[in-house]
């Protein structure tokens, strides 16, 4: 046997050693891997939930709250009046301020009076020589009668005597309306307020020389106190109108709100429900007046008019701000006991001053998110907001598609 196939006896025990060791330090390592997760599980953070939802809550009331109509009303004057010269002439003065208050009969203006002074004075003129000729007509009628009796005249002459003592009568008369005509005519050289309220801008300057003819005029009044809001409900609402108009003994309260601030403006009454429908529009028209002595109602200006049929007693209340529209109507987020919310879906009856008056859906003293809707989902849980934490201070409303309103 050669000495080269003899193996060598040394080889095998070295392998085994690094063959040992190998599996050793693996073993070290997943021990002290383990050890080092045991170690650090302690201090790991939990898992937890999604942080809750900053908003605002309010309770669902019961209280009486007013039955009422809003339609979007226009403001108008009670009477308007374009003020015109009723004569041709020299417009001398202006006696007014433009955007002026001013009373019935107050003096705006002045026509140079000149030549009806001088018409007046030529009727006078001739009614005294009508007179005089009169007067001597009668002394001769008066002769006459008195030589008749001797039959020193004819009864001709009597006669044609007596008819022209009528006739210069009659020239007295018509002398008498001249007179009375040329007075008016110089009665209309002074202009004066038909009615009171407020003159708007100057439309002839002094100097002018004006017509009766004239279109444009040379001022406006309109009447502002009181004032009127001409407003329009759907053709719906007539019913309950008009069965409201024939059971109340007052009339019908109109309270005028501001679009923007939605704050009332003015309380007032209804004095016109239009004595037809508009078939076009499928509307009716409505005419209430108020009182506006502190000028809150402007004319042209837009307001939503809010009509007042009655009241309902025991009606659950809400701030409108928590109501939401979906696809499939109305509903609100009511939170629960757990501070979690879910979806409830309404019956809104009216709303009234803000707040939203709930049909069916709800119950006194439900809790209901008014603000930070567009944030929420069912399910999750709220924290309450502090006043005035919001988005600039105000509320968010969000529609079901998460959009802010």
């Amino acid at each position: 046997m050669n000495d080269m196939d003899t193996p060598t006896p040394q080889a095998h025990p070295r392998r085994r050693w690094w063959t040992a060791a190998t599996i050793a330090l693996l073993a070290v390592l997943i021990i002290a891997t383990g050890a080092w997760r045991k170690l650090l599980s302690p201090h790991a953070a939990p898992t937890a939930g999604p942080p809750p939802v900053p908003a605002g809550t309010a309770r669902v009331a019961s209280e009486t709250v007013p039955i009422a109509r809003t339609g979007v009303g226009t403001v108008m004057t009670v009477a308007s009046v374009t003020v015109r010269t009723r004569i041709d002439g020299q417009l001398d003065s202006v006696e007014f301020k433009e955007g002026q208050d001013v009373k019935a009969g107050q003096v705006l203006a002045r026509i140079d009076p000149r030549t009806y002074q001088a018409q007046l004075e030529q009727s006078l003129a001739q009614k005294s020589k009508d007179e005089a000729q009169l007067a001597n007509a009668r002394a001769d009628l008066q002769r006459y009668g008195d030589l008749i009796k001797e039959d020193a005249t004819t009864q001709q002459t009597l006669d044609t005597q007596r008819a022209l003592v009528n006739q210069l009568q009659a020239a007295v008369k018509s002398d008498d309306a001249q007179i009375h005509l040329a007075q008016v005519q110089l009665g209309y050289t002074t202009i004066t307020a038909p009615l009171g309220g407020r003159v708007g801008a100057r439309l002839v300057d002094p100097g002018n020389i004006v017509h009766a003819a004239d279109a444009n005029g040379l001022l406006v009044i309109n009447q502002i106190d009181p004032i009127a809001v001409q407003f329009t409900l759907p053709e719906s609402s007539f019913q309950a109108v008009n069965k409201a108009l024939n059971t109340q003994r007052e009339p019908l309260r109109v309270d005028a709100i501001d679009r923007d601030t939605h704050e009332v403006l003015a309380s007032g009454k209804l004095v016109l429900l239009n004595n037809q429908i508009d078939t076009a529009t499928g509307t009716i028209s409505m005419k209430a007046q108020f009182a506006n002595s502190a000028l809150t109602l402007w004319p042209g200006q837009s307001v939503d008019a809010r009509l007042v049929l009655g009241e309902r007693a025991d009606a659950l209340t809400m701030p409108s701000a928590a109501v939401q529209r979906s696809q499939d109507g109305f509903f609100v987020y009511v939170v629960g006991a757990d501070e979690k919310v879910r979806m409830q879906s309404i019956e809104v009856a009216d709303t009234v001053g803000g707040k939203a008056v709930v049909a069916k859906g709800l119950a006194a003293g439900d809790r209901v998110v008014t603000d930070g809707q567009y944030r929420l989902t069912p399910g999750a849980r709220i924290v309450e907001r502090q006043q005035g934490s919001g988005l600039n201070g105000k509320a968010e409303v969000a529609d079901a598609g998460g959009e802010k309103r």
